[in-house]
């Protein structure tokens, strides 16, 4: 199955937004971590522009944005721009892991 790259450009301004609803959007990954669809995700460092990189196994890119449409950062409108990319991991420790090598 395909794996999507999927990265969040925060809304300016949501950081307390994002602090208040971030235990009901770890909850939600955390669920699709469970079913194998979330493989990895998390924010970009500190001096980095405020956004986030996951990494979904889906069928197909539709899939992963209505996936995305019920992440509480995007019910929310903490999420101004969402950008969904297949990837496909060739090389290093990572593409072993992910079943693509």
């Amino acid at each position: 199955m395909p794996i999507y790259a999927v990265t969040y450009t925060y809304a300016d301004d949501s950081a307390a937004a994002r602090d208040t609803h971030r235990p009901a959007h770890r909850a939600y990954l955390g669920t699709l971590s469970e079913q194998g669809v979330n493989l990895v995700s998390g924010p970009f460092g500190a001096d980095e522009p405020a956004g986030a990189l996951l990494l979904f196994r889906a069928g197909s890119k539709d899939e992963v944005l209505a996936l995305t449409e019920k992440d509480p950062f995007r019910v929310e409108g903490l999420v101004a721009r969402t950008d969904v990319a297949e990837w496909l991991p060739v090389l290093g420790p990572l593409a072993g892991t992910f079943g693509t090598s």
